[in-house]
This record gives C-alpha cells, structure tokens and sequence, in this order.
C-alpha cells in the first residue's frame, strides 16, 4: 500500500466515526421520532462506509458492493417500519414524542 492508500482509508474512517457519533448523539439526545430516524440512518450510513473502506483495504470491493447492497435494503425496511410507528403515533397523540409509545397499542 502506498502512503495515498492510507491517506484515503484513514479519512474514510475519521468520517465513518464522526457520523456514528453523530447518529449515537441524534439517537440518545431526543424524544422525537423523526430525529431518530435520522440518526439510525447517519448510523447506517457509517456502517456502509465501513464496509466500503474494509473491502477497499482487503482488495475485495465487489464482495463488499454485495454486503452494500444488503445493508441498504435492511436500512430500507427498518426506516419503513420505524416511519409506520411514527405515523401511527402522530395520528393517535398529535405528536412524536416516542414516550407515547408505551401508550400505543394494535
């Protein structure tokens, strides 16, 4: 590996770390729904550039490509699912507020 190489690794994961940490703050911060959906996906985007950067490392890019593929399409349902409870909560309290969701039922 040149020193170019690791340059760009390296930047890769300072940046995979700052949105992880900044999907961790969104996620521990706040009682609104729609902020946490925000942060999982900050988090999950990490996750991909992690991804992306090991592959890069090991020489295995289209093997990571694959697992890519996989993350986004578990991302898409798990934000579809938490958009539901989201929008269950908004129309039966008028708010966000996930402290409701004790409350919610069927």
């Amino acid at each position: 590996m040149s020193m170019g190489s690791l340059g760009f690794g390296f930047y890769f994961l300072l940046i995979g770390v700052m949105l992880i940490l900044s999907g961790l703050y969104c996620l521990i911060r706040t009682y609104h729904m729609l902020k946490i959906v925000i942060g999982i996906e900050l988090s999950m985007k990490a996750v991909t550039l992690f991804i992306l950067l090991a592959g890069y490392i090991s020489g295995n890019v289209n093997l990571a490509q694959i697992f890519i593929i996989t993350v986004i399409v578990i991302e898409v349902v798990v934000i579809l699912v938490a958009a539901g409870i989201a929008i269950s909560l908004y129309k039966r309290y008028g708010s966000m507020d996930i402290r409701n969701l004790r409350n919610l039922k069927g």
